[in-house]
């Protein structure tokens, strides 16, 4: 993909009056969030294990009588492989020979500049799939680059099923609270006896939009107090703001996740909820590279090498990770879809 950039006859030598460097959006809001603890491990493979702590009612018994059996819960182990990322190139000796650098009226372009250049836009592919990744340990699902292959269904991993509610966004006389509130009962059932911070919504654009129109969010917000005012009575519009970067209803913050790569990351259609500030609920480990030097050794984020063409020909270029991100409590991870739009939306 890259190579055309430095074949087309529009940057060999010759003057120009500006030049542009044309980086393209890149979704970071799950990274961004925090809440992924990393880690190295010395393996390709990782096991995850749940140890659940049974309890019930205790029923009365008369005194002498048999007490009731405890029934420890069950322990459930599963091994995931680690994911395998990596991408290669090789650059020619044609592709550079000639070529101005960018940003220059006359000075050639230098091998060192070009492999700086292609080893950025590898990192940045890297980048891009870590993010879907952690996206897919919010939602429970993991999925390929293709969108379509799922590598690690979180639910059917660990046999379980995942909550999800229907908000009919369309209806005026849906009441969004108690929806919410529904979501934020059955995720501290989920956490149990763990503490956290706050409840966190990525939704796909069209249910967001939706979400903010209906009149039980929008008169809620109409009593927004304007941060800018000092604590002075005056009243944000919740009408005229945008809130896609996020904004707290019923005890939830609810984010707009914008982008993807050939597809959003987060369905148009749907809605995820999860908890923030559960020590090592989200994670991240990554393994060893492929490389004989690497071999067990505790894996790093990112491993890059190059390696020269036999007679010069040219330099072949590696890229590669290794990342797992995962949700250690996969019940926590809430879903919400909406049968009934608003006119006009999507």
């Amino acid at each position: 993909m890259l190579n055309g950039i430095f074949t087309n006859p529009a940057f060999g030598m010759e003057a120009l009056t500006d030049s542009i460097l044309q980086i393209p959006y890149m979704p970071t809001q799950a990274r961004a969030l925090g809440i992924f603890a990393n880690e190295g491990i010395p393996t390709t493979t990782l096991d995850i294990e749940l140890d659940a702590i049974n309890f019930s009612l205790i029923p009365n018994t008369k005194r002498g009588a048999p007490a009731t059996n405890y029934r420890e819960g069950k322990r459930v182990m599963r091994s995931l492989k680690v994911p395998h990322l990596q991408l290669a190139d090789t650059i020619h000796p044609e592709e550079i020979q000639g070529v101005r650098l960018f940003g220059s009226a006359n000075e050639l372009v230098s091998a060192q500049a070009v492999v700086q250049r292609r080893l950025m836009g590898m990192a940045m592919s890297h980048d891009a799939t870590l993010e879907y990744q952690s996206v897919g340990a919010l939602t429970g699902v993991i999925y390929d680059a293709d969108g379509s292959t799922v590598i690690y269904n979180l639910f059917t991993e660990f046999g379980i099923s995942q909550t999800s509610f229907d908000f009919l966004l369309g209806d005026a006389n849906q009441d969004m609270k108690h929806l919410c509130l529904k979501v934020v009962r059955a995720i501290k059932v989920a956490l149990g006896a763990m503490m956290y911070q706050r409840i966190h919504c990525f939704c796909g654009k069209d249910w967001f939009d939706a979400f903010v129109a209906h009149p039980d969010v929008v008169a809620a917000y109409r009593l927004w107090q304007d941060r800018s005012s000092g604590g002075g009575g005056q009243y944000g519009d919740f009408a005229r703001s945008d809130n896609r970067s996020g904004f707290e209803f019923a005890g939830i913050t609810f984010e707009n996740y914008i982008g993807g790569v050939t597809s959003d990351f987060i369905p148009a259609g749907e809605a995820h909820f999860f908890p923030v500030g559960v020590p090592n609920l989200f994670r991240t480990v990554f393994a060893p590279g492929n490389f004989w030097s690497t071999a067990n050794t505790i894996g790093l984020p990112r491993y890059a090498v190059g390696e020269p063409m036999r007679m010069g020909r040219g330099l072949e270029l590696l890229t590669e990770s290794n990342p797992l991100c995962y949700c250690t409590r996969p019940l926590t991870l809430v879903k919400a879809t909406t049968s009934s739009y608003p006119t006009g939306i999507p």
